[in-house]
């Protein structure tokens, strides 16, 4: 026998083996004889003949005979499966074989059509390869699962226990279902892995004619380039403002890859359109930085008084940051927080600070805004996608170093589209913007040279990571003559020049403006006063056409003017259970009256006037110190309910500085005591019956001044707030600091 030891080969019996006729040479040192016995030991991994071992070599092998050779193989008919009983190796690698033939189980798979589908594939299969057409004779042939497994197994991806696994299986049935799902395994292979090269030949011949195409563009561009002279190629043209934009290797980069992507599309297509926008957008930028002008102080602060009256204390603290700016050669660092009522001078006061260091003025309103996208832009993904409006103001000034007025940034807003304020903080934050990034620009900016001034009436409403990147500077509300001056040096004018009246046309006396500041406008700023003298000048145009001047006076303004704003008055008449309170609102100072009430009922407080919820809470602490004040009378506070309301009723009211007001109207009606009704108080309560300190202090002591009162009681821990008040008002007043309640109701004499 020869005895051939195989590896990568699947033998079976009852199957036609083909064998490479110079391997069988080279084993059996011989040219093949038909009729010649063979056996095929299967070997577990791959070695030379002579390195073959008895561990190398399976149990069960396959005996044949030799049928023909032709076209370069050895035909092998497969016959027995033979168990090997003993093996010898010599030195020489000569084998010594004792082997045993192994019945099989005779229950046969039919040679049904799935085998003839089969046989179908594998010939489409060889139609692709070379050597097919010899394949195709030999697979002709076979008639049988063993002889296909046997014929296709070079080319099957089997390893060495897989064929075996197939050799040892004593059922015929069982080892064609094995053979069947190997052949079906290897045709599915076989078919993903041509689809796989034809989608990369699909793939490199589209990439061939794509650059063949844009060569073709190329070409054609550089005639249109010639014919049309440099304004004809909008992608040149582009192309050159980008290389001289001097952007940042970032934005230059993404420039590039949008222009990349601007070449290849069609003009119709959206896309284009949303490419060629942010290209127009990106070299619209000022990525240039400029350098620092000298900031001329002596002209600031021309710039500064000539605009302004009053606002001292801000004008200062405004030449000294101009001044820092100038050692510096470079902002200060600070973002700068106008906080006040409205018509104080916010706005003016930052256009004139960009006048003095002769930067463009961008006033973006943030009132309202709730999207986070509004702040930080839209990402390119879809149509209509935009920058911030921090990017968007930056284009249009043309400088890389405005000033910016983020105007009412206490009235950004929360919402499921992200937290503005929070996307503020980049933005604001000195340490982070020098890469502020865009998410339409995708591509950090530089904002460092940037001058950010916000504005707000309510600071409260400004989250405190926020609020501790800016610089307070207060805006305080004028007083009367504060007023006036403003309005004949600057209002008076500014609404001549936009109706067309001349001086000589019109004149205000001192009296007239009195009654228009006392009677006509309730606010802490100017901007009442202001539409007030408008509207008595555009009446003044039309007595013009038959008259030469025209006087206003105190007699003859109600003339002019619709009916009178009512103002909250000192009270004529003391009642017992009735206070005068002092609130700070957006507006300014206003006073507030404190009524209560006792009715028969359960002991409960009853709250109206729209309070918030600080409010309620302080009116709850007084009510118990109430108690706690006046033990004895625990038998009235269970029997009767004490309604405490807060004129006007229509309008929501909060605050922590109610506290002390609260519990001496409570005590006033508890002791059935009126209180002087020209006094007034402001101060938060604790439950140990301190009075806590309260803010807006100046604006609520104007408010006492307009409103008639003589008295005032605030907390001690505000004296240092009194040098800020102007002497105007604290010379009017009567202002007596408290620790506790017990001082207060001293004065009030509730004691």
């Amino acid at each position: 026998m020869i005895i051939i030891p195989v590896y990568n080969m699947t033998v079976l019996p009852d199957a036609y083996m083909p064998f490479p006729l110079q391997r069988y040479k080279e084993i059996a040192n011989k040219e093949p004889e038909e009729g010649e016995d063979v056996v095929f030991l299967l070997v577990k991994e791959p070695k030379p003949a002579k390195k073959i071992t008895k561990d190398d070599i399976y149990p069960y092998a396959v005996e044949g005979k030799v049928k023909e050779s032709k076209d370069g193989f050895v035909i092998i008919e497969g016959r027995e499966r033979v168990k090997i009983e003993s093996l010898e190796i010599d030195n020489q690698g000569l084998m010594t074989l004792s082997l045993r033939i192994v019945k099989e189980v005779e229950d046969r798979i039919p040679f049904d059509e799935g085998v003839k589908d089969i046989k179908k594939q594998f010939n489409a299969f060889f139609k692709t390869i070379s050597y097919g057409k010899i394949l195709k004779k030999y697979l002709d042939a076979m008639n049988s699962y063993a002889e296909l497994s046997c014929g296709l197994s070079p080319w099957m991806i089997l390893n060495s226990e897989e064929r075996y696994a197939l050799l040892k299986e004593d059922s015929l049935k069982n080892r064609d279902e094995m053979i069947k799902a190997q052949l079906l395994e290897f045709l599915n292979t076989i078919t993903v892995s041509k689809e796989a090269e034809r989608q990369q030949e699909e793939s490199n011949r589209l990439s061939y004619r794509e650059n063949a195409i844009r060569k073709q563009i190329d070409y054609l561009q550089k005639e249109l380039h010639e014919i049309h002279g440099e304004d004809g190629d909008e992608i040149e043209a582009l192309e050159k403002k980008i290389n001289e934009a001097k952007m940042n290797e970032e934005a230059y980069k993404e420039c590039q890859k949008a222009l990349k992507r601007l070449k290849v599309e069609n003009e119709s297509s959206a896309e284009y359109g949303l490419l060629l926008d942010y290209l127009n957008f990106m070299v619209s930028l000022p990525w240039k930085k400029e350098t620092f002008k000298e900031i001329d102080l002596k002209e600031a602060n021309k710039i500064l008084d000539r605009d302004h009256s009053g606002l001292v204390k801000v004008k200062k603290r405004m030449i000294e940051e101009l001044s820092m700016m100038n050692r510096k050669q470079s902002l200060s660092g600070s973002i700068l927080l106008f906080a006040g009522a409205p018509g104080t001078g916010k706005t003016s006061i930052a256009s004139a600070i960009a006048e003095a260091m002769n930067r463009p003025l961008i006033r973006i309103s943030l009132g309202g805004v709730h999207d986070e996208a509004e702040i930080r832009g839209h990402r390119r993904t879809y149509i209509g996608s935009m920058a911030g409006r921090i990017m968007n103001a930056i284009s249009k000034c043309d400088s890389s170093a405005p000033v910016i007025l983020l105007d009412e940034i206490d009235k950004l807003s929360q919402s499921y589209n992200g937290d503005p304020q929070s996307a503020l903080l980049e933005v604001l934050d000195p340490e982070q913007n020098n890469h502020f990034t865009d998410h339409y620009l995708n591509a950090p900016y530089d904002l460092s040279d940037v001058l950010f001034i916000a504005t707000a009436n309510n600071v409260d409403n400004i989250s405190e990571p926020l609020f501790n990147r800016m610089e307070l500077i207060p805006f305080d509300g004028y007083t009367r003559n504060e007023k006036r001056e403003i309005a004949k040096k600057h209002l008076i004018k500014a609404a001549m020049k936009k109706t067309g009246i001349k001086a000589s046309e019109i004149h205000f006396t001192d009296s007239a403006i009195d009654k228009i500041i006392d009677e006509y406008t309730s606010e802490s700023g100017v901007r009442e006063l202001k539409r007030a003298i408008l509207t008595i000048s555009r009446k003044v145009l039309v007595e013009l056409e038959e008259k030469d001047k025209v006087t206003i006076n105190a007699k003859n303004v109600e003339k002019y003017l619709s009916d009178a704003t009512r103002h909250d008055k000192a009270l004529k008449q003391a009642d017992p259970g009735i206070v005068t309170g002092l609130a700070y609102t957006a507006g300014g100072g206003e006073i507030l009256y404190i009524e209560t009430l006792f009715v028969p009922g359960e002991g409960k407080l009853i709250l109206t006037g729209q309070l918030g919820d600080v409010m309620k809470e302080s009116a709850e602490i007084a009510y118990t110190l109430l108690r706690s004040i006046y033990p004895d009378k625990k038998d009235f506070f269970k029997e009767n309910d004490l309604h405490l309301h807060v004129p006007e009723g229509a309008i929501p009211k909060d605050g922590p500085s109610a506290g002390i007001t609260l519990l001496s109207a409570m005590a006033s009606l508890v002791l059935d005591k009126s209180v002087d009704p020209h006094i007034g108080m402001t101060g938060e309560l604790s439950l140990r019956g301190d009075v806590t300190a309260i803010g807006g202090l100046n604006e609520k002591l104007m408010a006492a001044d307009r409103a008639g009162l003589k008295t005032i009681l605030i907390p001690k821990e505000n004296l240092d707030d009194l040098k800020k008040v102007p002497d105007e008002i604290k010379n009017k007043l009567k202002i007596i600091p408290v620790k506790n309640y017990k001082e207060a109701f001293k004065i009030l004499d509730l004691d």
